[in-house]
């Protein structure tokens, strides 16, 4: 297998025309290909700089799990910190949870921070929702999104080798008009189901409304996580992280 290593978007854009197969930390992939056989061509994007970029506003498809830090915000700094072991952490790539695994343990962080896909093609860069990205395998070079007021990221305990656990994800936004807005996304399983509704006046009205949505369909075990870290998210001084 031949591996390349583009450090621009044109000569990316040349090993795509060319086949290779696109990896990150090869996590995923590795054991399907020592089955059934090596690609002739493969490509990661780990010397691409715009695949690698960490700001409050932007996380590069290309950036290990493990270097996902305070720079961006709680919910998906928490999110990565949470999968798997160290090892996996150093090696998994956040283009690859979120579009290689059926896990995808970043896509609610995502969700809730009402991110935007940056994606590669042969012949184009272009912007995309995160519904399309998971649905088509879109070549991801990055995530962007608007730094929320506030957010957090909560995930259940579970057993090795279990069903996947229970995740929640919230962050609040403020709108054009100057008001809260709660986004909230759920992992039940291998399903994600997302909603927003606004939280000016408080939990128990944002927590009423959150119950009208596909959210609040949720089992009864599952819907009194949400409720109560959408009480905790709320109840957060602005600006605030929790205490670890």
């Amino acid at each position: 297998m031949l591996l390349r290593l583009p450090e621009s978007v044109s000569e990316a854009q040349e090993c795509i025309a060319e086949g290779a197969v696109p990896i990150g930390g090869a996590t995923l992939i590795w054991a399907g290909w020592q089955r059934d056989g090596f690609p002739q061509r493969a490509m990661s994007l780990r010397n691409l700089p715009e695949a690698n970029v960490i700001t409050p506003e932007t996380l590069g498809a290309a950036v290990v799990l493990g270097r996902v830090d305070e720079r961006v915000p709680e919910v998906l700094h928490r999110a990565a910190a949470t999968v798997g072991t160290g090892a996996v952490r150093r090696t998994a790539t956040v283009g690859g949870n979120i579009v290689g695994s059926t896990l995808r343990c970043l896509l609610p962080a995502a969700l809730v921070l009402d991110a935007r896909a940056t994606v590669l093609d042969r012949d184009r860069v272009f912007e995309t929702d995160l519904a399309e990205l998971v649905a088509k395998h879109h070549l991801l070079l990055s995530l962007h999104w608007r730094e929320p007021v506030a957010s957090g990221y909560r995930k259940l305990p579970a057993e090795a080798g279990g069903p996947p656990p229970l995740v929640v994800a919230a962050a609040v936004h403020t709108d054009d008009d100057g008001l809260g807005r709660l986004h909230v996304a759920v992992r039940d399983g291998y399903d994600v189901s997302s909603d927003d509704v606004p939280c000016g006046t408080g939990s128990d009205e944002a927590i009423g409304a959150l119950g009208a949505t596909s959210v609040g369909t949720l089992h009864s075990a599952a819907w009194r996580v949400v409720r109560s870290h959408v009480t905790d998210l709320l109840s957060r001084p602005v600006g605030r992280r929790p205490e670890r």
